[in-house]
């Protein structure tokens, strides 16, 4: 509904930032798909699935790790194009365009892509019976292996740790622009007799809006995303290989996936709050099948 409705480009959003929203909204959708219905219902209360076969198990866990870096990226790519469009008015012009995120979103989607390819290959059929493969397992030497190691760094690295201190920064940089400019203008407008309420001015009114949802979905990202990254330091400073053996640990990391994927949920909420031609514009898609209906009838 959210991508269908973004894609209308009747929210009152420019066509740039219309982009990286139906981009996150795809993203979003991606993992609730893969990472969620896939990897977590199917994969446990489906026995008999196609997921038993050694290429769709393969195909699957590329999918998943697919997904989560888009999601997580294009929320980044959405965050640094607000903050060009906020705070640098010279690269504004150029910047944000419709033309610069199609070819951000397809520069992501391509380094995804390469840095997921090796992940189907980490794992190994458990047998082949009829010259048919079955069942998934890790491939020996993975733990003690450089190339995969590096390969484990770089997925946590693009996943975890560079993200959440990225937003951060963008974050705060972006906020401290527009509290300066906005006392500057109020000051200004002041001394000039002018109204120096936010209410009053459309300019200050459309930067509060901006800054609400920017904060709202990158803030978001970061609170339900910090539980598995903060896991991850803790499971790499220990160097724990075997969790299963503990059950806090276990219930942890169930707990912090959970919130992780919680984060692609929370999106399309946040645009129904914050913005008002986009719950308008949802309602129209919701009755557009029964005004359909209804109009042979009259």
């Amino acid at each position: 509904m959210t991508v269908l409705t973004l894609s209308q480009g009747k929210c009152g959003l420019s066509e740039g930032i219309t982009r990286y929203m139906t981009a996150m909204a795809t993203g979003d959708l991606m993992v609730l798909v893969f990472n969620v219905i896939v990897g977590e219902i199917i994969r446990d209360y489906f026995p008999g699935s196609l997921l038993n076969y050694t290429p769709a198990c393969r195909l699957s866990v590329f999918l998943q790790g697919f997904s989560l870096q888009l999601s997580i990226w294009f929320t980044i790519a959405f965050t640094f194009d607000r903050f060009v469009a906020i705070c640098c008015d010279k690269l504004k012009a150029c910047y944000c365009t419709k033309r610069t995120a199609n070819i951000v979103i397809i520069i992501m989607s391509a380094l995804n892509i390469m840095v997921n390819i090796p992940l189907p290959f980490r794992y190994e059929p458990i047998h082949v019976l009829n010259n048919v493969q079955w069942g998934c397992r890790t491939v020996t030497g993975y733990l003690s292996s450089p190339a995969w190691a590096a390969h484990r760094w770089l997925t946590n690295i693009s996943n975890m740790f560079v993200p959440i201190p990225l937003l951060l920064l963008l974050n705060s940089l972006t906020a401290r622009h527009i509290l300066v400019a906005s006392r500057a203008r109020q000051a200004l407008k002041s001394s000039r007799g002018g109204a120096g309420k936010m209410g009053g001015d459309p300019e200050l009114k459309s930067r509060r809006t901006s800054i609400v949802l920017l904060f709202t979905i990158s803030g978001c990202f970061m609170v339900l995303s910090a539980p598995i990254t903060v896991i991850h330091i803790c499971v790499g400073v220990t160097h724990t290989v075997n969790y299963q053996g503990s059950t806090s640990l276990y219930t942890a990391i169930r707990v912090a996936f959970l919130l992780m994927c919680t984060t692609s949920c929370t999106n399309t909420c946040i645009y129904a709050l914050t913005q008002r031609r986009f719950r308008e514009e949802m309602t129209h898609v919701l009755t557009f099948p029964s005004t359909l209906l209804c109009k042979p009838r009259k």
